[in-house]
């Protein structure tokens, strides 16, 4: 029977992932390490705080997120949030990502847990190297403070640093937590963090980029 890690039902439908106690797939499939799976029917964060909470260092999806269909864009968003929350856990994520044939549309999920593949460039394999070869924990995250919120982005190499303190971008941030169709958050809203790259479309659903953090993993500065 597979556990199902159940609570406030987001907007597709439930999937179901496998887990391990090992960052190492290898040494997590064997039988005193496997969690074998769970069926997720929740909020992306919730669940990863669960499976992290029930021993989980190594998560694996069900399939390959694909960007460029527009027609899977509500699992697209929801995944990503899903490895956006893990990746804020350290976590290590198995998966795949198609991006399609732009040589730097990888640059724009660069703060995920890399991907086992990446589908769509010219060169694949390069790619993924180039991901793994500049990928750090919290390169862009998003921390919470008494009434406002902080993004710190380093997916494009220099720092960007925002402060957002108005009550309707504040809710659009929730409404984007595990993401959202396009018409849940207010257009002027949508288009200033859209040019920032801090919210991404695909189809007619939204993804907020920027995970959680709650601890830092060095010292603030150097983040």
């Amino acid at each position: 029977m597979t556990p199902a890690l159940t609570g406030t039902a987001p907007f597709t439908a439930p999937f179901t992932v496998t887990a391990s106690r090992d960052y190492d797939p290898e040494v997590g499939a064997l039988p005193a390490m496997s969690l074998g799976r769970y069926e997720i029917d929740m909020t992306g964060g919730e669940a990863a705080r669960r499976l992290f909470a029930a021993g989980a260092r190594h998560v694996t999806l069900p399939r390959p997120v694909d960007v460029t269909d527009p027609a899977d864009a509500a699992w697209t968003v929801r995944a990503l949030s899903f490895v956006g929350a893990l990746t804020s856990m350290a976590v290590s994520v198995d998966w795949q990502l198609h991006t399609g044939p732009d040589p730097d549309a990888w640059r724009h999920f660069s703060h995920l847990h890399p991907p086992t593949a990446v589908l769509g460039p010219a060169d694949p394999a390069a790619t993924a190297l180039a991901w793994r070869g500049t990928y750090y924990i919290c390169k862009c995250i998003h921390r919470h403070g008494p009434g406002f919120i902080q993004v710190r982005d380093r997916r494009y190499g220099e720092l960007r640093r925002f402060t957002i303190d108005e009550p309707e971008y504040h809710e659009a941030v929730e409404t984007l937590t595990d993401g959202a169709p396009v018409d849940a958050v207010p257009a002027p809203v949508l288009d200033d963090l859209m040019a920032e790259t801090l919210v991404l479309r695909f189809g007619d659903h939204l993804w907020w980029a920027p995970y959680r953090v709650r601890r830092w993993s060095e010292a603030p500065l150097v983040i």
